[in-house]
């Protein structure tokens, strides 16, 4: 395994790059936004377009996805209150969803927010997951698509050409630096990038276009015809997911889990789902790396710790197998133990990891 010697993300994320002294993209860029990047020029440019795309007629101005989680309430408090946008907030019900989760999101609509809440058809999530936990090794693939449908479905439907979305993980955490300097993120950057090349239009062998409403993408013609100018919040705004949280906080009474989250140290983030554990665990099965290694390396990128300290978290906490949950997955997903274990060893990476008493265990060390 390699790793960047900055911080402790591997070689093994998708479409990350290194630098000649072994620097990920992501911690170059953390570097370059604390020392090079003209924040108030970005900030000026997002004013500007905002001014560009204001409803003059009392509409919606800009469409915001929304979890209730500290990083949409922190875009949508900045859209509204300080850069005066009249946003229409799209929330996706998750899968097994946390009651913290719910209370955060009501907290942020009672805050004085419109906001759209879609359940899309249950069965078909549920199918749909079932099939990507198979084929893709991402139980939450579904729901991560049905959020990216749902927020165009919507900007075409109100006709609403302005998305804003929080930040670009590409940028952020490691991958592609093509969208670095632009702000705007086209239809086919959706499809390709942020959905990993899985393209919705695959479930119409299994189901009709209309059961995939919330699912397909508004086709180029009314994604065009719409004028849509789709970009992520981080391109104008000096990204940090603790002062988010911080905000969150205070303008909402954001609240955060009593103990750490499953997998990392950490009890702020991402706890509207326990489909969200899983998520994570195939993703470290997969690529070598969990939900702690991905929290660290962003405090270590903000000068929240040192690298010895994350190397030593991630030993302690990223092979966090969401055992709490079995039973829920189980029986959302309608299949037995075995049928899970078999979905779960399929992806197992078996370069990195070897079966020991029933459980997957790395044979390399985090370092």
């Amino acid at each position: 395994m390699k790793y960047c010697t900055r911080c402790v993300m591997p070689a093994t994320r998708p479409r990350i790059s290194f630098n000649a002294e072994g620097v990920c993209n992501a911690c170059q860029w953390a570097e370059e936004k604390k020392k090079a990047v003209n924040w108030t020029a970005r900030w000026k440019m997002l004013e500007e377009y905002c001014d560009k795309y204001r409803s003059r007629d009392g509409g919606f101005d800009v469409v915001i996805p929304v979890s209730g989680g500290k990083d949409s309430c922190y875009v949508s408090w900045k859209m509204k209150h300080e850069l005066g946008m009249h946003p229409l907030l799209v929330h996706v019900a998750p899968p097994l969803a946390f009651e913290l989760g719910n209370e955060n999101l009501e907290r942020l609509i009672e805050a004085g927010f419109d906001c759209v809440r879609v359940h899309p058809n249950p069965d078909i999530s549920r199918r749909i997951a079932l099939m990507e936990m198979h084929d893709f090794g991402d139980p939450l693939m579904s729901w991560i698509i049905s959020v990216r449908s749902a927020v165009f479905r919507y900007a075409v439907k109100f006709h609403i050409p302005l998305i804003m979305w929080g930040e670009d993980g590409e940028i952020e955490y490691g991958g592609l630096t093509n969208s670095q300097y632009t702000p705007f993120h086209d239809r086919n950057y959706e499809l390709n990038i942020l959905l990993s090349g899985n393209n919705p239009e695959k479930y119409l062998t299994y189901f009709s276009s209309s059961e995939l409403y919330f699912w397909l993408f508004p086709s180029q013609e009314e994604y065009d015809a719409t004028g849509i100018a789709n970009m992520h919040f981080n391109f104008f705004d000096c990204w940090d997911q603790y002062r988010n949280y911080v905000l969150a906080k205070e303008k909402f009474g954001f609240g955060e889990k009593k103990g750490r989250n499953l997998g990392t140290y950490t009890n702020f983030a991402q706890t509207d789902s326990a489909m969200f554990d899983l998520h994570c665990y195939f993703m470290y099965l997969k690529f070598g790396f969990g939900r702690c290694t991905a929290d660290a390396c962003i405090d270590v990128r903000r000068g929240a710790m040192d690298r010895e300290q994350a190397v030593n978290l991630i030993r302690k906490f990223d092979n966090g197998y969401p055992e709490p949950y079995e039973a829920q997955y189980l029986d959302y997903f309608r299949i037995d133990m075995d049928e899970f274990r078999q979905a779960i060893d399929r992806h197992a990476n078996k370069n990195l990891f070897e079966k020991v008493a029933g459980r997957w265990t790395p044979k390399f060390e985090v370092r």
